[in-house]
């Protein structure tokens, strides 16, 4: 059985879509199979980062309603183990039929390795919608104060909640910035009562890949595609040092 894997914020501009697309693309880039889902219901944009913008795709809500099989999920055209399912429109996160999506989610674990759950940023329906049924939780948070206290507020709700694999990417990490502040990412993990799973550093190239419609991983080497990639090997269970 796959593992399902909700991205969560707790304050919006994390840069948590990009962390999403980073990852599956790096998972299936390593010959993983990867199903992407878009839950930020109103606001999706999950298929820019995947450089998937210029593709139809199918919603979750059409899937799990059985107007169409999961097969027929955008497929990539750089990563063939990689599908996608966009969110719904005309609706809102607390209008999904939750029992139906669980439904979608059992049937996806059977034939994906991850399944990613890209949530809407803060606590309300669309971030209960994505946490309920994950294996393993990824908490985005960025280094500034605001960010830090709303990643610890998002990750006593998930304890609330009964989700114990909860894990802490501390995202668009700038080393001069932190030395300013006189803040180091142990001060983050503590600040934010988490463990940490991964860093990654402030990068233009995810602007950049965006607008050009592709993955960042065919873009850059370094910077943040090489952190998402080390971060991807550790979901995997690889020994993989934390560094920027």
């Amino acid at each position: 059985m796959g593992e399902l894997i909700a991205v969560l914020s707790g304050k919006g501009g994390t840069g948590k879509t990009s962390i999403t697309a980073g990852l599956a693309t790096s998972l299936a880039h390593m010959g993983e199979t990867v199903l992407c889902i878009d839950c930020d219901v109103g606001l999706r944009n999950l298929d820019i980062a995947l450089g998937l913008s210029e593709e139809g795709a199918l919603s979750f809500a059409e899937v799990y309603s059985g107007q169409y099989p999961l097969d027929m999920a955008t497929g990539h055209p750089f990563f063939p183990g990689l599908k996608f399912l966009t969110a719904p429109i005309g609706c809102t996160a607390a209008d999904i039929d939750i029992k139906a999506f669980g439904r979608l989610l059992r049937q996806a674990r059977r034939e994906f390795s991850y399944i990613f759950l890209d949530a809407p940023a803060g606590i309300e329906a669309g971030f209960q919608l994505s946490a309920q049924y994950a294996d393993r939780v990824l908490l985005v948070t960025n280094s500034d104060p605001a960010s830090i206290r709303d990643a610890s507020q998002a990750g006593n709700v998930l304890e609330q909640m009964g989700k114990t694999n909860v894990r802490l990417v501390v995202n668009r990490i700038h080393k001069r910035t932190l030395e300013t502040m006189g803040l180091t990412v142990d001060d983050i993990m503590d600040r934010a009562g988490l463990p940490l799973l991964g860093i990654v550093p402030e990068d233009v190239n995810i602007v950049l890949a965006a607008a050009k419609n592709t993955p960042l991983i065919r873009t850059s080497r370094g910077g943040a595609a090489a952190a998402c990639r080390r971060i991807a090997k550790r979901i995997t269970g690889l020994s993989v040092p934390v560094r920027l």
